[in-house]
């Protein structure tokens, strides 16, 4: 049968609408398509919960546990947490103060002797009450003179602990840590926080053992730290260059010089405070 002309033409127009409709439907469902997807992004984003330690489901870590990264590839947005991705802490910390550190210390004065990084191994086995205390230098020989009288003047007045530093002569560093200023005494004086020190070249710490009292006592002719049956833990002599270690029974400790008699270098005290 012979299809005239305008039945064909509405036949035409008719397969147009149908087409138009078809690319609007195919339009909105993937404009639907689109939402859902930005949606489930943004609720995974906010919404998801953290698995603990254990893998479990539990409270979700802070920024400092586990490290939080976004990445954005094409249209979406993914979430990836991994102990490896780097956290605030990790990118400040090299800039970070000394002073925002509780045990790092606080120093006022530059020493010849000690190091930043031995300064702060000595602090973790100073007692509490110095957690964060300030180091001042009170006395330096190569500032000050070598003289055991002006030693004592310039811890003279203080009323802390004291650290006393020394090095020998082939380049060995070691001390004592004093509860309280130096000074010239008929007998032994200080409290059971006193402590010998050495870096051989690891940090040694030498406490305490109860054994006697004898922790500090100062003369004109000779600092001493530690004592019993005639050993000295560490003993300076007057003119501050000739020095003596051996083991006591304060402390019981190793030889904190190169040798048993040697001959200082270099001597500081530090007011700790």
């Amino acid at each position: 049968m012979a299809v005239s002309r305008s039945e064909g033409k509405e036949c035409q127009n008719s397969q147009d609408r149908v087409g138009q409709g078809s690319t609007l439907e195919l339009l909105l469902m993937l404009f639907k398509i689109a939402e859902l997807e930005m949606l489930k992004a943004f609720r995974c984003y906010f919404l998801a919960p953290v698995k603990g330690p254990s893998g479990s489901m539990g409270s979700p870590r802070n920024e400092e546990e586990e490290g939080l990264e976004i990445i954005e590839a094409g249209d979406n947005l993914t979430q990836r947490r991994n102990s490896s991705a780097l956290n605030l802490a990790d990118m400040l910390s090299p800039h970070v103060t000394g002073s925002e550190d509780p045990i790092q210390p606080k120093v006022t004065g530059v020493s010849n002797i000690l190091q930043i990084d031995q300064m702060y191994q000595l602090s973790k086995h100073l007692p509490p009450s110095l957690v964060q205390c300030t180091w001042t230098l009170a006395y330096s020989v190569l500032r000050h003179g070598s003289s055991l009288g002006t030693l004592y003047r310039g811890t003279l007045g203080l009323d802390c602990y004291t650290l006393t530093v020394m090095k020998d002569t082939y380049g060995q560093v070691f001390g004592a840590l004093c509860s309280a200023p130096l000074k010239v005494s008929l007998s032994y004086y200080g409290t059971g926080q006193t402590f010998l020190f050495s870096f051989s070249p690891q940090l040694k710490v030498f406490h305490w053992t109860r054994g006697n009292s004898y922790f500090v006592k100062g003369s004109t002719e000779s600092l001493v730290f530690g004592g019993g049956s005639g050993h000295f833990g560490l003993l300076v002599g007057e003119d501050l260059h000739h020095g003596r270690s051996q083991r006591c029974e304060t402390f019981d400790n190793d030889i904190l010089s190169t040798a048993e008699d040697f001959l200082i270098n270099d001597l500081e005290v530090w007011a700790l405070s």
